[in-house]
């Protein structure tokens, strides 16, 4: 029987991998005349580009991991009060963090900052409120820095301005950007887990309602929208993680790990088999309308990838491949953070790629690169003890 630490190495591996494409497609999009398959499909598309399955698989992710974190907490019988005020608190922390980033999208040249250093500067606001501060630290010192990331955010907030010059406007929460869509979809999913104990036969039958108004809704046979999940596309896939991963649990228990490959495989074949049955009638494959298709393809791929991961990392212990990685599975908010100091620091210094290194295969192995660098330095930072914790 395995142990829940080696079954949380595939989790981590996973999520490392997963982190590693996800800074790879986000450097990727400005470098010229690459393939189209790497690249995200248009949203008048019917399509799935190698990008359009990076985030749903993180998502995914963010689900395998709640009957550990949520589940861990209801074994030791905390209450229902202290585990929800966690859930509140991460999800919080995700959803602020989602709505200054998606305002950068709409930054107005008639901003008192200039775009760069307000970027800079929110990146730094994340790391002093969401420091792994250790905890010999001192409280007040440690209080003192959050305090101060807090202002920094405040002040950030108040200097800002979006749209066109002419017209200015403050943050809004136009999409909620990629952090928060996570925390929304996790605060209900993890809010759901809690509220049934992890029950498996309650959660599978939660995740049939999501992918039920997922595809009422592109049917259009659902005519009103729902408040918080919308069209529980992001809900669907996180809660199908948990699914699996609570699965994974149970099989493990039984001691029938013998058995998981033919039921893992034969689930991640059935959701893509179901998805190019539903194409025609739920308004085809698109990651940013979050079509069934789209969802149902995704989390099959998402489970046929989990499974080679327990496979390689679980029961083969193969982990000298995860090691150059891992800080990638372990400090996962960190090194998606890292880049947005990374391209600031960039425009401030005036600095600008090559042709070279803007286009083609020179531009792929330059995103590449830039993925494993960020990857690099997180892993320093780690032994450092400079990481955000949620």
């Amino acid at each position: 029987m395995l142990k829940p630490s080696q079954r949380l190495l595939s989790i981590d591996a996973f999520r490392a991998l997963t982190m590693l494409t996800m800074i790879f497609v986000n450097d990727v999009s400005g470098v010229k005349n690459i393939p189209a398959w790497i690249e995200h499909v248009q949203a008048q598309e019917d399509g799935l580009g190698f990008a359009d399955t990076v985030f749903p698989a993180f998502l995914f992710i963010v689900g395998l991991s709640i009957p550990f974190a949520i589940g861990k907490r209801i074994s030791q019988q905390k209450s229902f009060i202290s585990t929800e005020m966690h859930i509140l608190v991460r999800s919080l922390a995700l959803i602020v963090m989602g709505f200054f980033h998606v305002n950068l999208e709409s930054y107005s040249p008639a901003a008192y900052l200039p775009y760069p250093i307000w970027e800079l500067l929110i990146t730094a606001g994340f790391f002093l409120v969401w420091l792994d501060y250790p905890p010999e630290m001192e409280k007040r010192k440690r209080y003192t820095l959050i305090g101060a990331g807090i202002v920094l955010l405040a002040a950030m907030a108040a200097l800002y301005k979006g749209g066109p010059v002419e017209a200015p406007h403050w943050m809004q929460p136009s999409w909620w950007g990629i952090l928060g869509i996570i925390g929304w979809a996790y605060l209900v999913c993890a809010t759901l887990y809690l509220l049934v104990k992890g029950n498996f036969g309650a959660i599978t039958a939660i995740l049939g309602i999501f992918l039920l108004i997922n595809i009422l809704t592109h049917a259009g046979l659902l005519h009103f929208s729902i408040p918080v999940i919308n069209n529980a596309a992001s809900e669907s896939l996180i809660m199908a993680g948990a699914v699996i991963s609570s699965l994974y649990t149970l099989l493990d228990k039984k001691e029938k790990l013998g058995s998981l490959w033919a039921v893992f495989i034969s689930l991640g074949v059935l959701a893509i088999v179901a998805a190019f049955i539903l194409r025609p009638y739920t308004a085809g494959i698109s990651k940013i309308r979050a079509t069934p298709a789209w969802v149902l393809i995704c989390s099959g791929i998402s489970i046929l990838l989990f499974t080679a991961m327990i496979w390689l990392v679980d029961v083969k212990g193969k982990m000298n491949w995860f090691k150059w990685i891992r800080p990638a599975g372990t400090s996962t908010l960190t090194c998606y953070l890292i880049p947005y100091l990374l391209y600031s620091l960039m425009l401030l210094a005036g600095f600008r790629y090559p042709t070279v290194l803007s286009e083609g295969t020179g531009g792929l192995l330059r995103s590449i690169a830039i993925a494993f660098l960020v990857i690099l330095l997180v892993g320093w930072m780690e032994k450092k003890r400079i990481r955000l914790k949620i």
